[in-house]
């Protein structure tokens, strides 16, 4: 089987999941992270009545002439609004979030008005019609659509939600993830390894990069390097409500490398094996059922690169997001080399460029085993199949980490 594209594998890949996932509706205080299912109309117009943006006093415009006196006939607070009707020489005492009283069309600060007595003001600078005074519907009016469709919900957007009159909102369901480890030489984070084993990390960057692109994930363990241990966690994977199964390790050539072929064999649709890309090439998709299935190799960089590039983008899909180029452009701080064949992701710092441009430079050391130069990047230097050498100055392309 010839090495895929990396835009093949990525196209192949969303082409699997056209259809985002079912709606479901949760409260307001649930829906933080969560992608919205459809377009929000608001329930109710936004201030629902003329309102003041000050504390001062409710008056009608043409009696706002410096040195004119005003009898006070009541008090308008916010939630308490005044139940009369102002008229000529008359003034209300309102304060910010009030209802302008009927009559009144516009509000004399209370810094512009002196207090002679209980009942009398005296104004000490005029003031046009309208001023300080929210019309209703100012925010936003009962029917207008708000929030759109697709959109991650977070602070901003849920409080308009709330204002908007909304308890509950439709949002998509999150993707399950299911995850298995492969390898007789890991060990738990948090457990002592034996003399000839690691910690496994991969899982746990992984389900963390789930959780941030709105999936949920579910780590299942695990599995040593035996073909009937990894055909019995495949078939738990398979019997949960999964959307996604996520293998780590084992899909490369290697006689300890056994998932593709346990997968096949518990009934796997192989789509591909093998991408054109550095790091990551013995990425591996296909479909279990109504499971999509993602093989990603086991070094620590290589599943993180290849996570970032195919399984955040098939997480998105299903939650309805169009998949958009997360590349963006930057300039070499330092001369690199030409490419071979394969579209290569290089580990890179970012500093302020004279032009605006990031300006970026590649890390020293880029063996796929590497998660202190993977933490310490701030974006993937992205080099096509073919690339010439560049120098420093010339224009890249770059995937941020941070």
């Amino acid at each position: 089987m010839s090495l895929l594209s990396v835009d093949e594998a990525i196209a192949r890949i969303l082409g699997d999941a056209s259809a985002p996932l079912a709606a479901e509706t949760v409260r307001l205080d649930e829906a933080d992270g969560r992608t919205l299912a459809e377009d929000l109309a608001s329930k109710r117009s936004q201030p629902p009545f003329p309102a003041s943006a000050m504390d001062g006093y409710a008056l009608r415009a043409e009696d706002a002439t410096e040195g004119m006196r005003l009898t006070v006939i009541g008090t308008a607070a916010a939630g308490h609004g005044f139940a009369g009707q102002v008229s000529a020489g008359e003034t209300v005492r309102i304060f910010t979030g009030a209802p302008v009283p009927i009559g009144a069309d516009t509000i004399l600060i209370q810094e512009n008005a002196e207090r002679i007595d209980a009942t009398t003001i005296l104004v000490r600078e005029p003031v046009s019609a309208g001023r300080h005074v929210r019309r209703a519907a100012l925010d936003f009016a009962a029917g207008d659509t708000l929030i759109a469709v697709g959109t991650r919900l977070g602070a901003r957007e849920l409080s308009l939600a709330a204002a908007m009159g909304h308890g509950t909102v439709p949002v998509r369901r999150r993707p399950r993830v299911a995850m298995i480890a492969t390898g007789d030489e890991l060990v738990p984070p948090g457990d002592m390894p034996g003399p000839d084993q690691i910690i496994s990390s991969n899982a746990v960057g992984l389900a963390a990069m789930i959780r941030s692109c709105g999936g949920e994930a579910i780590d299942l363990g695990i599995v040593a390097d035996d073909r009937q241990a990894i055909g019995d966690a495949i078939a738990r994977a398979a019997a949960l409500p999964a959307d996604i199964l996520v293998t780590i390790g084992g899909a490369s050539v290697g006689d300890h490398d056994l998932v593709k072929e346990a997968l096949v064999t518990s009934g796997m649709t192989l789509d591909f094996w093998r991408i054109a890309m550095r790091p990551g090439k013995p990425l591996m998709y296909g479909r279990l059922g109504a499971q999509r299935v993602l093989g990603l190799p086991g070094n620590p960089v290589s599943a993180f690169v290849c996570g970032l590039l195919f399984l955040r983008p098939l997480v998105h899909a299903l939650l309805g997001h169009a998949h958009g180029d997360q590349s963006e452009p930057a300039v070499l701080a330092a001369d690199i080399p030409a490419n071979d064949r394969r579209q290569d992701y290089v580990r890179a710092t970012i500093a302020a460029g004279h032009s605006g441009l990031p300006l970026v430079a590649p890390l020293p050391i880029q063996d796929s085993a590497m998660l202190s130069t993977l933490a310490a990047a701030d974006c993937l230097l992205v080099r096509a199949p073919g690339a010439t050498a560049a120098r420093a100055g010339d224009a890249c392309h770059i995937i941020r980490l941070r």
